[in-house]
Order: structure tokens, then sequence, then C-alpha cells
């Protein structure tokens, strides 16, 4: 029996195991990066264990460090979590080889499928069907393409190729980034399927050989070849639905599978399915399936650790579940992830959390809490959020409703995408492939939109205002902006999404909004204030009432309304002089390193071409020229660290060539 596990992870998917762990009496220890001191997963283990080292990432890869941990917190199993070496089967042997129990898949299964390319030779033996693939770029003649890393994955290394010109240049860039990512640069290329969409089949086997199909999932909608929406189960036929659990039983039982896994498949417009890989630990998705058969697969995961069996009647999918991953990034500017502190982050109606619903309703599994500091060393996640209901439609618009009203200030998330998804007509009609995104450009467009902006300016300004009155330790009876002369207007400006937005209004004597003014676009609306305090503002606009939610934190004001939500920055009133970037300097849009850099100082360049490249979590960020110009500075070599708004390049459009 386990009595005390630790977990090798970090983040939602150790607060997730932790649940787990409670609900049945199991004794819980983290493990913890210094960046990760004080994140809430620690904070919820009975015991916490620091892991030393030179960089917050390299620390939960040391095997050594972390079997340290065990050995002084007294832990009897290890738990790895996904991600960093939860397929890693050199660390599950050294975890065995020191008494521990690991739950997991057992070492030489976690080798077999962690080699891509020796997988799909075995895989194919057993009769699961494989699409062509080549070692050797010579080899490849027709496109498009897949560049894929032969270990670890969660999209790292992936890179579509349409033409032979491109071929030896994806080739290159997807191994430094699986090399950076996984510690092994080895790929492959694998014929690209149109249209083709991922689904998996969740699986999962015991001591006495029984491998089972526990339901699957769709997992179309991806980023950089990253899921960010999922769902059970996949809206396919019941044929193709049992033609994809044998496959997938039998790519288990050709491995004597151990443990929760998944069966990762392209299936193709015509219905054929093809093999992609085999993940050998529990799916970031696996809420989903949860969700939808009631099971709790952490728990199964430590019956079947502790050499126990699988049940022998396991509960049928009903329903359907939906999640959505909200990730720390700006989806319209090429996915750049964003830094910074969560000052709120609230979801409505959540039910229940890292667990089971007792009926249709909202799980959210989090990584944060408000006040956390996402940071630049891992990625991007920081909580999913899972819908469940009897049928796909309702799941869907329960899950949009909640995420659209979500309260997420302080750091850039992806979530009015996820949203947008959510509600498009071609998601709601299963019209879904691995290239949604790249076809409905409409769901990249924010949530408020742009008409909307000056009203929530003007909320903005007038919560201010209420702040400042109510703050106030003198006079305080005046209304907010009394002055002697009525016909002047208070004026405050504000940067918002796009750039500058200056907002004037007047009150009367009554309190009343006698005028206001923020841009051209004011004009098309008549807005009468019912309400203002310094978090709620009540206006009339064209006859609608509106309600905005406002937070102030510093300068920064965070306004959730109706229509979206918007982050607003106040400018001060007198600013103080600061130093001028040259014009044309490019700054870093986060922490991070530059790994190349593709220009030198004389060069010239058109718009679009790369300067050089910036990695941080975990992936490579091409940095673009902006106009056509001369390269005038480059201040950061390669190798070369960088914080945010560090200048990496000025690009000077009225320098000729010298050369």
């Amino acid at each position: 029996m386990i009595s005390r596990l630790l977990v090798a992870n970090r983040g939602e998917i150790a607060r997730r195991i932790f649940a787990t762990c409670r609900r049945l009496g199991v004794e819980t220890v983290a493990v913890h990066s210094d960046a990760d001191a004080d994140a809430p997963f620690v904070a919820e283990a009975d015991q916490a264990v620091r892991l030393p080292g030179d960089t917050p990432t390299e620390t939960y890869l040391r095997v050594d460090l972390i079997l340290e941990a065990a050995r002084r917190s007294g832990a009897d199993a290890v738990h790895p979590g996904y991600g960093f070496l939860a397929e890693n089967a050199e660390f599950a042997a050294a975890v065995t080889d020191a008494g521990l129990t690991w739950v997991g898949p057992p070492a030489k299964v976690i080798a077999a499928m962690g080699d891509k390319l020796a997988a799909k030779a075995l895989l194919a033996e057993a009769g699961v069907p494989m699409l062509p693939s080549w070692t050797d770029t010579g080899d490849v003649t027709d496109f498009p393409v897949l560049v894929k890393a032969s270990a670890g994955g969660g999209g790292r290394g992936m890179r579509i190729v349409r033409d032979a010109e491109g071929l030896a240049e994806a080739v290159a860039s997807a191994r430094r980034e699986a090399a950076a990512a996984f510690g092994d640069g080895t790929v492959f290329i694998e014929r690209y399927v149109e249209r083709g969409r991922h689904v998996e089949v969740q699986i999962f086997g015991d001591a006495e050989g029984r491998v089972v199909a526990l339901g699957d999932r769709e997992c179309s909608i991806q980023r950089r070849h990253q899921k960010i929406v999922e769902e059970a189960p996949a809206v396919v036929p019941e044929s193709v639905r049992s033609a994809l659990h044998e496959a997938a039983v039998a790519a288990g039982r050709a491995v004597d599978y151990l443990g929760a896994g998944t069966v990762e498949f392209l299936l193709a417009p015509g219905g054929e399915f093809y093999f992609l890989e085999m993940n050998t630990r529990l799916q970031v998705e696996h809420p989903v399936t949860e969700l939808c058969t009631g099971l709790d697969l952490v728990g199964l995961q430590l019956l079947v650790a502790e050499g126990g069996s699988l049940p022998a009647t396991l509960p049928a999918s009903t329903g359907h579940a939906i999640e959505v991953r909200l990730c720390a990034e700006d989806a319209s500017a090429g996915w750049r992830p964003a830094t910074g502190t969560l000052h709120r982050f609230t979801v409505p109606q959540v039910a229940a959390e890292f667990g089971g619903l007792a009926g249709p309703g909202l799980r959210l599994d989090s990584g944060v809490v408000a006040g956390s500091v996402v940071g630049v060393h891992y990625d991007s996640m920081v909580a999913k959020l899972v819908a469940w209901s009897p049928t796909r439609t309702e799941a869907t618009r329960l899950l949009a409703s909640a995420l659209a009203r979500a309260e997420l200030h302080g750091v850039t998330t992806n979530r009015d995408l996820l949203v947008r998804v959510l509600r498009s007509p071609a998601f709601a009609a299963v019209e879904i492939d691995t290239g949604f995104l790249d076809r409905h450009s409409e769901v990249f467009a924010p949530l408020l939109p742009a008409g909307q902006l000056p009203v929530v300016a003007l909320a903005a300004a007038l919560a201010s205002a209420a702040g400042r009155r109510a703050e106030a330790r003198v006079l305080a009876g005046l209304p907010s902006g009394w002055r002697n002369v009525p016909a002047v207007p208070q004026v405050t400006r504000f940067t918002g999404p796009d750039g500058e937005i200056e907002v004037r209004y007047r009150l009367d004597r009554t309190g009343a909004l006698a005028d206001w003014s923020a841009g051209p676009s004011a004009a098309d609306s008549t807005v009468a204030l019912i309400e203002a305090n310094p978090d709620r503002v009540v206006l009339d606009v064209d006859g609608v009432r509106r309600a905005y939610r406002v937070h102030r934190v510093g300068s920064e004001t965070f306004v959730d309304g109706p229509d979206g939500a918007a982050s607003l920055t106040e400018l001060p009133r007198l600013p103080p002089p600061t130093a001028q970037l040259a014009a044309g300097s490019l700054l870093a849009p986060l922490p991070g390193a530059v790994t190349r850099v593709h220009v030198e100082v004389g060069q010239r360049v058109s718009a679009g071409d790369p300067l050089l490249t910036l990695e941080a979590m975990k992936l490579e960020h091409p940095v673009l020229a902006p106009i056509d110009g001369v390269v005038a500075e480059l201040p950061v070599p390669a190798g070369g660290q960088v914080r945010t708004g560090a200048v990496l390049a000025v690009i000077d459009n009225a320098l000729e060539d010298p050369r």
C-alpha cells in the first residue's frame, strides 16, 4: 500500500494528484524549484522539499535530487505527473531500483514508446495502421510533411513543411527545440494529412494483463501543434470509434501495458486513421474522460501501482465534456507568452475543483490562484476549465459563458480566443481539424468590440474618480471633479489595447453625466450615469443598462463588462521626464535567451525578415523586422539573456546599406 506519495511535477497536475491523495488518505510530498517556492501546489502538500539548481527548469529534471527528496521526506512512491520526467525510462527505473513504488508503466514500456520511430515499427507489427515516415531528408519527395521529435511530445519540435526548400531549416529548428525540451534532438519526417483530426483513446492496463479502453477524446483544435480545446467523446461514427478502441487496445497489449496511457491517432477526412504516438502517462486532458465516466484516473493509477486489478465492470461514457486550456499568452501576437502577477483569478459557477461533478456543471483544475506570479520558466498553461452536460451543445454554451465572465487580471491570456472558438458555427457543426485556427482568423478578434472601448474607458475613469473621493481626507462630501467653472471637463488618459485613449467628461450639479468624449466613436453613443463606485460602474448606453466591474491595482485598471474585458493603464497627469528609445527599436516582449542572431549590423532587411530568435517558456519565438531598413544596432549576442523591455535590435529606415 502507498502511504506517502511524492509528485515529481508542479502546477495544476501536482494539485490534481494531491486532491485524489487526500480523498484516499495518502500523504503527499511536493518538490519545487526556487521559482515555485510560493506556488499553491507547494502549500497544499503535507511536506515540501526544495530542489536546488542553477535554473528553475533544470531542477525538475534532476533524478538524483528527486530521489534524495523522496528519501528525506520518507516517501514510498513517486508519481511523475506529466511533462518533465514523466516519460523518462531512466527515471522510472531509478525509482524502482531505489525500492520505491513507481506510479506509471514499467521503464521498458516507456523506453519502447518513447522512441517514436521504434514505437511505429513495433506497433505496425501488431496491426496498428501507420503513416509513411522517413529519417533522411533526401528520401522525402512528396509534400506536405510533418517534422516531429522522436522523444517527448506536447507539440515541441514539430514543423509543417510544404516544399523541399524549407525542409532543411525546419529539421534544424525542430532539432534545436527538441533538444532543449527533451534533451534529445532526434527527429523524423512523416506524411502530413490535410484536414486531419487528432483523436485519442484512453487506455488502462493492470498487472493481470488486462488492457481496456476507457473512452476517446477529440483534440483537434491546436496551436503550434499543442492542444487547447479537448472534448469527450469524439464526434465520430460508432464504427470508427470501435475500430479506434480496438487499435488502441492492440497497441497496449503489444507492449504489456500497465497503468494509464493514451494512444493518439490522426483521423483522415475519409474516416481512415493512423497511429501518431502512445503517451505513457496521464494526459493533460484526462478530466474530460473522468467527467464522462465518473472514474478517478489518478485513483486508478494508484490502484494499479499497488498491484490491484481494474474493476471487472467499467462504466460507459455518458454525456459530453469539453475542456479548454487557459494559457498565459497573447494569441493575436503569434502566441507570445505572457508573464506577470495574476491580481485576480475568478471563474463563476465552478462546482468542483480537481474532481468529479454531481451533475451538469464546471470543473476547474488550476495551478494558480489570485496573487500567483506567472514566470517565464515553464509552460504557459495556467489552468483548465471543463464543462460537463448531457449534450455537446449544452456543455459548449455553459463553458463559453463562464469563461467569458471570468475575471482574469494582470496576465494576458487566450481566454477571448477560446470563447470565440466555442461560439463559432464551425465548432458547433463539428467542422474541426488540426488546421482550424489557420482557417478561422475571426476567432483571434478580442471579445470586446473596438467601438465599445470608449464606454469602457469612461467607466474606468468614473471608477477612478470615485476611488479618489472615497479616499479623500478633506471635503469628502464634494462631488467628484467639482469645479467653480462647470464647463471645464475632467480629463483622464489611459493606454489600452489600441494605444492611448483620452476620456473627457463633465458632471452637472446633480451628479449626472452632462457630456463626455473619448475619441470619434464615442459620439455614436448616448450615455447616462446610473451609479459610480470604485469597483462598480453602471451606465445606460443607448437605452441599455450595462454594469461594469472595475478592479484597480496601482495604475492598472481592469474592467469586465457584458461585452468583454479590457485592461487599461492610467497615465499620470504630469509624467516625469524619461529617456527615449531610438526610433526603430525592437524590445523583448518577455524575459528569455537569444539563441540565434540571423543578421549583422549594417545589413539591409525587409519587413518580415527574421532578425533573431528568442527562446522563452520552452519555445522558440522569431523576432521579425517590422519595417524595411538597415540594422543599426544588435546589442544582444547569441546566448545572451534579456529582460522584458530590453532592446534586441534597432532598424533605421533612413540609413543606406554601406556595403
